[in-house]
C-alpha cells in the first residue's frame, strides 16, 4: 500500500510538469516504478496507459482553449502510426547505440533551441495545405524516428512544431493530444500480453489525473509561452541525461 502511495505521488509530480511541456511522463514512470520494485513490463504497461489518461484530461482544457491544432495533429498521428512499425523494422539491421546517442545530441540541440532561440511566430495564418503538410512531415519523422529508437515520438514533435512556426502553447497541446493515441497503441502491445499491475494503476491514476489537471491550467492561465518554452527546453535536457545514465550506467 505504501509504495502505490508512493508511486501514485511520483506520478502526480511529474505528470503536472510533464503536460506542461505536452510530452508523457512514462520516459520517468518507467524508472520510477522499477525502483519501487514493480516488474518492468508492468511499470511499462501502466505508465503508457498513464500517458494516455494524463493527456486525455489535458486535452480537454487545450481543446477547450484551442490550443490544439486538429489540421496538423490528425495527419501525424496517421502517419506516425504508419511509419513506427517501419522504423521498428529497420531497428534491426543498424547499431541502436549509436542512433540513441545521436538522438541524445538532437535532443541537447533541442533543448537549446527551446531555451536560447527566440523564434518569430508566424504573423499570418497557416493555411489548411500548410497545416496539412506539416502534420505528415513530422508524422513521418516522429513515427519512424520513434520506432527505430523506441522512444516517444513527442521528444521529437514539440520542437520541431516550434521551430515551423507553432506559439509554444499550441505546440504542446497539439503534441498532448498525439500523445494519447501514440502511448495507447504501445500500452495495447503490452496489455495483450498480461502486463497490467492494476492496484498500482488504480493509485497512479489518481495522481495521473491530478497532476494533467493541474499541468494543463498553469501552462494555460499561468504561463506565458516563453516560460512553456523554457520547460520544454528543460524536459527534453532531462530525457537526454537519463537516456546518456542508461547508456553509461
Amino acid at each position: 500500500m505504501v509504495t502505490f502511495l508512493i508511486a501514485a505521488l511520483i506520478v502526480f509530480i511529474f505528470t503536472t510538469v510533464l503536460t506542461i511541456a505536452g510530452v508523457g511522463a512514462a520516459f520517468i514512470l518507467i524508472p520510477a516504478f522499477y525502483w519501487l520494485g514493480i516488474p518492468l513490463r508492468e511499470a511499462m504497461a501502466v505508465a503508457l496507459l498513464l500517458n494516455s489518461i494524463s493527456m486525455i484530461f489535458a486535452s480537454r482544457t487545450y481543446v477547450k482553449y484551442k490550443l490544439v491544432v486538429f489540421k496538423t495533429a490528425i495527419p501525424i498521428i496517421i502517419i506516425a502510426v504508419i511509419f513506427s512499425p517501419l522504423g521498428a523494422y529497420c531497428s534491426q539491421f543498424v547499431n541502436r547505440e549509436v542512433l540513441l546517442w545521436l538522438f541524445i545530441g538532437f535532443l541537447i540541440f533541442a533543448g537549446s533551441m527551446m531555451i536560447f532561440y527566440r523564434a518569430k511566430e508566424r504573423e499570418k495564418p497557416r493555411t489548411a495545405k500548410q497545416e496539412l503538410g506539416y502534420g505528415m512531415g513530422v508524422g513521418v519523422v516522429a513515427g519512424y524516428l520513434g520506432g527505430l529508437l523506441g522512444v516517444g515520438g513527442g521528444n521529437f514533435i514539440v520542437p520541431v512544431l516550434v521551430w515551423l512556426g507553432f506559439n509554444a502553447k499550441k505546440a504542446s497541446g497539439t503534441t498532448a493530444f498525439i500523445v494519447i493515441f501514440s502511448s495507447f497503441a504501445g500500452f495495447l502491445g503490452h496489455a495483450s500480453l498480461g502486463h497490467i499491475n492494476w492496484q498500482l494503476l488504480l493509485f497512479a491514476t489518481i495522481g495521473s489525473i491530478g497532476g494533467a489537471i493541474l499541468g494543463a491550467h498553469l501552462m494555460q492561465a499561468k504561463l506565458k509561452s516563453r516560460q512553456v518554452k523554457l520547460i520544454i527546453g528543460i524536459v527534453l535536457y532531462a530525457i537526454a541525461v537519463k537516456m546518456i545514465w542508461g547508456l553509461i550506467g
